[in-house]
């Protein structure tokens, strides 16, 4: 998958401001002899040059001047001025030109916000017009005062975000007739889903707007939107094979609606209870992330982020699974005859592959164990022990053909991530039997692997059903073989019943399974915690970043959404 841009917000500055003056309703700003009327107080208090070029951190009075002449000049509509205060003036000026031109903005009234340090946070506000339309538009931004290298001159460092914060490398302001009709998304009830109600759908809904508004039936209005850069072919591509470019990039994004179009409707799988729920559970934890789904069908009933704001990682998301990837491990060792639910099987304080020394958690040890025992403690070593054992493209092979996981072909409705198990030697080999080395997944892929164990199927997930656009599902090569599924499923049940997933699935019935992880990360202190389990036809699954060990961390979060699904 491509890099996936987040977006970025700034709270607006309350002191050491000042408005330019304004005409009438239209807030216009008041200028006279090509000067804008409104400036910051004092001069821009940059130190007379001496033969000496400036060095060293930039003073507040420096951070400050070169603020002011560049949005004073932005304000006093000058462009040209403007971008002569910024390190990439030509740039600098193509944006601000385009700005007034594509955008269709009149002029703008700023206040400046409080200082820190470089950073100097703004307001613009301005009136966009189309035609005999005129619709009132305000915002937040930032700049970063730099010093140019070759004369010390303090500058604003140009970057497109200093425009407005939504903007990339290439994307552009655009007001017009918009590119697809809206749509009013519905729940699997018919109920209408909205970022006011649920806010992780904001981005989702701006992506199913862009994929399904021609073929919703409705017809589009006039908008002022960003329009996104249309990625080169080069960066398309995804370990030398073609990405699909739809799922690689944002969607375009609606800023300001000037006049209203017709709404088409489009039904999704999601449940506005299960939604509901979902959200109201990761706003009362930090960096949680969590996915439900039905394992009999695939469908989607939720998903959720902390940040509904920033990067999707319910759906997106790219991070070592930690245990929970035990459950395909496990599967495989199952077929291969490595393992047997109530066979004896080691679980060691310790044990080495590849030059690797890996260890349990507290470094426990069970004596005398079956895989029952280890998997429902989470046995590192148990896992471990048996690499020596295996070919290198083994859990690759399991992970693709049984568990759907890792050809980049989900096709669920919006952009996604359908995890990743490459193939690995030595170490990194092993490493990823727990969920570390080279494996990557997410909510929605963990969601779909315990729902495949509870199944022995894979059905891949979606959000919007196939037949609203004649696409293609992804497909599994097998079925898990019938034996290893069902010690598979009695593994996972007594994980949730008597294992390391007893306390947050306790009282949830009899038809449950669950497994628990935590996964390293560099420079973090805390582990990121996982849990997914399954309680009738509702699986789910949820990473909390730093959150430590997965069933105190993420184990709760994913009881919550089972119960309120």
């Amino acid at each position: 998958m491509g890099k996936r841009r987040r977006e970025v917000r700034h709270e607006p500055g309350t002191n050491n401001t000042r408005k330019y003056a304004v005409i009438g309703a239209a807030a216009a700003v008041v200028i006279g002899a090509g000067v804008g009327a409104w400036a910051f107080t004092g001069g821009d208090g940059a130190a007379d040059q001496a033969d000496a070029i400036p060095t060293g951190p930039l003073t507040a009075a420096e951070v400050k001047g070169a603020a002011t002449k560049f949005l004073d000049a932005w304000a006093a509509g000058e462009p040209a001025e403007a971008a002569r205060q910024t390190d990439a003036p030509t740039a600098a000026q193509a944006a601000l030109d385009a700005y007034a031109k594509s955008a269709k903005t009149g002029p703008v009234e700023i206040q400046k916000g409080k200082r820190a340090k470089a950073k100097v946070p703004f307001s613009v506000a301005t009136t966009v017009t189309w035609e005999k339309t005129d619709k009132p538009w305000a915002y937040e931004s930032e700049l970063t005062v730099v010093r140019r290298a070759a004369d010390g001159r303090p500058l604003v460092h140009w970057q497109p975000s200093v425009l407005h914060p939504d903007l990339a490398e290439g994307d552009r302001l655009v007001t017009g007739e918009a590119g697809t009709p809206p749509i009013r998304a519905l729940d699997r009830d018919g109920g209408e889903l909205t970022k006011e109600k649920y806010p992780s759908l904001g981005a989702v809904l701006d992506s199913l707007r862009e994929r399904y508004g021609e073929k919703a039936g409705g017809t589009p209005g006039v908008e002022l939107r960003v329009v996104r850069a249309e990625k080169p072919e080069e960066e398309k591509k995804a370990d030398g094979a073609e990405a699909k470019s739809e799922d690689d990039e944002l969607p375009d994004k609606t800023l300001l609606t000037l006049t209203e179009g017709k709404e088409g409707t489009l039904p999704t799988t999601l449940s506005a209870k299960a939604q509901a729920t979902a959200e109201k559970e990761v706003a009362e934890r930090k960096k949680a992330s969590v996915v439900a789904l039905r394992p009999s069908t695939g469908e989607i009933l939720a998903f959720a982020n902390s940040n509904p704001e920033g990067f999707n990682v319910a759906l997106q998301g790219s991070l070592a699974p930690g245990s929970t990837m035990k459950i395909v491990s496990a599967s495989m060792l199952l077929e291969k005859d490595l393992a047997g639910i109530d066979k004896k099987h080691p679980c060691p304080k310790y044990s080495s592959y590849g030059g690797w020394k890996f260890q349990n958690l507290e470094k426990f040890k069970i004596t005398g164990g079956t895989f029952r025992d280890s998997f429902g403690a989470s046995c590192n070593t148990a896992f471990i022990s048996q690499a020596k054992k295996l070919k290198d493209d083994d859990l690759t092979k399991q992970s693709q053909q049984v568990f759907g996981l890792g050809k980049d072909d989900w096709a669920i409705g919006v952009p996604s991530f359908d995890g990743a198990v490459p193939v690995q030697s030595d170490a990194s080999m092993a490493a990823s039997l727990i969920g570390q080395g080279g494996v990557r997944a997410n909510p929605l892929n963990m969601a779909s692997v315990v729902a495949t164990a509870k199944t022995g199927e894979f059905h891949q997930p979606y959000l919007v059903s196939p037949e609203v656009d004649g696409r293609s599902l992804a497909k599994a090569e097998r079925k898990l073989s019938a034996s290893a599924q069902s010690q598979l499923k009695a593994l996972l049940t007594h994980t949730a019943v008597a294992g390391s997933g007893a306390e947050p699935m306790a009282g949830l019935g009899a038809d449950v399974g669950a497994k628990t992880g935590s996964a390293e990360v560099d420079n973090q202190k805390k582990p990121n915690g996982w849990f997914t389990a399954w309680r009738g036809d509702v699986a789910a699954a949820a990473v909390i970043q730093e959150g430590g060990r997965g069933g105190a961390s993420a184990g709760p979060l994913v009881r919550a959404v089972l119960l309120g699904s």
